[in-house]
Order: structure tokens, then sequence, then C-alpha cells
């Protein structure tokens, strides 16, 4: 048996020494961009991505690292790691939908969420928020502002 795991990687494209436009050091500006990345995948599964920051939380790229079924994801942490080490990100954003529409984190999210966060630490790295969307409902949750990070 044969395992593949699909991942997507958005850059932005700019003039050398010019920062992203796009900062994302607010909840709201994380939840725009996870919106954009779920309505590009609307096809009622989960999705999880990793958003890389530079020091200045301007946006670096986006990376899927697990797609999953109607009600769970099985996210491997050495993918999350291993696309924020080479991309030479200083913090990152977790990103992933509920395909139920309801953002509510589940014990499981806030349980892989405070793994992260440990291991993050191991290799110098921030993770600034945990971000669920809701498919269809325009909703999000964020981890951090709930104090669950």
């Amino acid at each position: 048996m044969r395992y593949r795991l699909q991942t997507s990687r958005w850059f932005v494209v700019r003039e050398p020494g010019a920062p992203s436009p796009r900062v994302l050091s607010q909840p709201e500006n994380a939840a725009a961009l996870g919106a954009d990345l779920v309505a590009g995948n609307d096809d009622d599964q989960e999705h999880f991505w990793v958003v890389l920051l530079n020091t200045q939380n301007h946006y670096l790229s986006a990376s899927k690292v697990a797609m999953g079924t109607q009600q769970a994801c099985l996210v491997d942490p050495k993918a999350i790691f291993r696309v924020a080490l080479l991309g030479g990100a200083a913090a990152v954003i977790l990103l992933h939908n509920h395909p139920s529409g309801d953002p509510t984190p589940s014990r499981e999210d806030v349980r892989l969420t405070r793994q992260l966060v440990e291991c993050a630490h191991m290799f110098e790295l921030r993770v600034h928020d945990h971000i669920i969307i809701g498919n269809g409902t325009g909703r999000w949750e964020s981890l951090a502002r709930k104090g669950l990070l």
C-alpha cells in the first residue's frame, strides 16, 4: 500500500527587499487568509495549512500539510515543521477548516495545538495562533484569542 501526502504552497511575489503587504499580526487578518484558502478547497473535507511568517509577522507562504475526512484530519507535526524550517519562518499560524460550518474547537484541536506549540519551542519557532474556519458560514475561531495556546 502506498501513501501520498498532497501539499500545496502559495507564495507572495514581490520586489526584492520589499516586505510582504500582508501582515498577519491580528487574528482577523489570519482568518481572512484562512477564508481564502478554504474557498479554494470547498469539498467537504478538513484541510490543514501552516502559514509561514517572518520576524515582523509578514506573510511568507502557506502550505497545505494535511487533508482528511468530513470529521477529522490526521496532522503530522514533522510535515508542519519541515515546511516551516525549510521556508525560513520565524513564526507560524496554523489554519484548518470544519466542513460542518461550526468553527468551535474540539478537544482534539486543542490537544494538537498545545503539542505543536511545545514542539515549536524546540525549533525556536513561535506559534502565533490556530484559526479554525467554518465552511460556508463566514465564522471562525482563534485559539489564541480563547487562551487555548
